[in-house]
């Protein structure tokens, strides 16, 4: 079990997300870099969407009520463990009443901290995940306050725990000119756009602006400009749909959209990219890159292979423990 210390904000619990839902109106929420939740359950031999705490703002700070596996991912953030350094995607064991601290990011914008087991908090609609919007899921439907407590599932695990792994920034490394590029699909009302933009979409670098957040990421960047206005009626939108409003800013939809929206989609972010973008810090820019759904498919695929990998390493570690 641990004890939220610090007057954190939008810190949440989260899983992989809920799935099946959409058709009642019900977003999918979920960690927003799904890689870096189920590559910290791996590390401690959970299940890989167990629910975890998303950290997005710093500093932060937890205390240990109890002896308790934990490994961190996400964000390289400088932390310590009552003083002791820890390294970025770490694996080790906490005793009771010490206390964790982290502090701004070097990269990236999301923490990560997976607890022995998973932090066990009721299931909702098949995932502990919270939903803001509809508050339920993770500790009472909110984001987490200070004094709160959040307890593990199995806190301590027959194994010793003080290792780290490669992030996925490193291992499946994708950037244009020092930006993280970011593979899309066109979607339904791409070619309604003029071949100006279309053009500028993909040559330009996009700024994520401070109006971003969980339900979607706002781009500033030359506007993308129909070729006559488009009216469209509500339909089923998903993580990752880039919609252009009126005024030709992008708005990519992230893991607490609302199921459905009448905005003109462009493309679509694939899915083995979002934990690119939810780790993307506000101002920063962004590419895009043309793909196709079989690219997309093989894009997943190498993102399992790295998952996979970690198993791998896991195992290895278990049996020179044995």
């Amino acid at each position: 079990m641990i004890e939220i210390i610090s007057a954190t904000a939008l810190s949440t619990v989260q899983d992989h997300g809920r799935s099946g839902s959409l058709r009642y109106g019900v977003g999918t929420a979920g960690a927003m870099d799904r890689l870096a939740l189920a590559a910290g359950n791996l590390m401690l031999g959970n299940d890989e969407d167990a629910a975890c705490l998303e950290i997005p703002v710093f500093p932060f700070q937890a205390r240990f009520l109890e002896d308790c596996d934990f490994a961190l991912t996400g964000a390289d953030c400088t932390a310590n463990l009552d003083g002791r350094a820890l390294s970025p995607w770490w694996a080790s064991r906490a005793r009771a009443g010490q206390t964790l601290s982290l502090a701004l990011p070097k990269s990236g914008s999301r923490a990560y901290l997976a607890l022995g087991g998973g932090i066990d908090v009721p299931m909702v609609l098949g995932s502990r995940s919270t939903q803001l919007r509809g508050a339920f899921g993770g500790l009472d439907g909110r984001a987490l306050r200070q004094t709160d407590r959040l307890p593990a599932v199995q806190a301590i695990a027959n194994r010793a725990l003080d290792f780290g792994i490669e992030p996925p920034s490193l291992a499946l490394p994708r950037m244009i000119d020092g930006m993280v590029a970011l593979r899309v699909i066109p979607a339904s009302e791409y070619a309604a756009f003029s071949a100006q933009s279309q053009a500028a979409f993909w040559a330009s670098a996009w700024k994520v602006t401070p109006q971003s957040d969980r339900y979607g990421f706002r781009l500033a960047g030359d506007p993308l400009v129909p070729m006559q206005p488009i009216e469209t009626r509500s339909h089923g939108i998903v993580p990752g749909v880039i919609q252009v409003p009126h005024g030709g800013q992008p708005i990519i939809q992230m893991r607490d959209a609302q199921p459905s929206g009448g905005y003109p989609k462009f493309g679509s972010v694939i899915e083995a990219d979002l934990w690119r973008l939810g780790q993307t810090p506000i101002g920063s820019r962004v590419r895009f890159i043309e793909t196709s759904y079989e690219e997309a498919l093989d894009a997943l695929a190498d993102n399992r292979r790295y998952l996979d990998e970690v198993q791998r390493l896991v195992g290895l570690r278990g049996l020179e423990h044995a």
